[in-house]
């Protein structure tokens, strides 16, 4: 095993995770990437929090996501660069939403607990749409009669969102109490 100085380190874990078509872990750039320098994770770290240092007031940044690090355009800029790009965003309807809304803070869950909430069926084209992206997957099967397929989340959901985990999801809205006595207008009874 070669040794790596600090500068050397730094630089191979920037272009790493410039050239990645995904994130990266600090155990994939030790056991493909600096396989043959003998380093710790502790420094590997090191380098990556240094980077992340370096590019906090740049036009891209480094993040940490479920599935590892990765460089992306900072926040503060994006809808400037969206000149650049002729690619329209992905528009997804209010039930397809809805659906995953409900895997992501519920799961594991079942189709059929999914349309109990909604009060509407869940199509097999927002399922399919789901899976084909990756943001959810079947985790088991459900250990009730006729055993229904359980759905969770996946590690390209919370990639897309830019979440490490799902505890970084937002609060859900609390949902006031309603009293009889609030807010309602009595209906008058009339005369048949």
């Amino acid at each position: 095993m070669k040794n790596i100085d600090d500068t050397k380190l730094k630089k191979l874990v920037e272009a790493a995770l410039f050239i990645a078509d995904k994130p990266l872990t600090v155990a994939i750039l030790k056991t493909s990437l600096l396989a043959d320098y003998s380093v710790s994770s502790a420094r590997i770290k090191a380098a990556i929090a240094a980077l992340e240092q370096d590019y906090k007031t740049r036009g891209v940044e480094l993040i940490k996501v479920a599935s590892g690090y990765r460089f992306q355009t900072h926040h503060s800029i994006s809808d400037d660069l969206g000149h650049l790009y002729k690619e329209k965003t992905p528009k997804y309807s209010r039930a397809l939403l809805e659906t995953l809304a409900l895997i992501a803070y519920k799961q594991p869950i079942t189709r059929g607990e999914i349309e109990e909430v909604r009060g509407v069926g869940v199509s097999s084209y927002i399922m399919k749409t789901l899976t084909e992206r990756n943001w959810v997957k079947v985790v088991g099967q459900k250990e009730v009669p006729g055993r229904p397929v359980l759905y969770a989340t996946t590690k390209e959901f919370l990639d897309y969102f830019n979440l490490s985990s799902l505890a970084e999801l937002p609060d859900l809205m609390p949902i006031p109490e309603l009293s009889l006595d609030d807010n309602l207008t009595p209906i008058k009874e009339t005369e048949t």
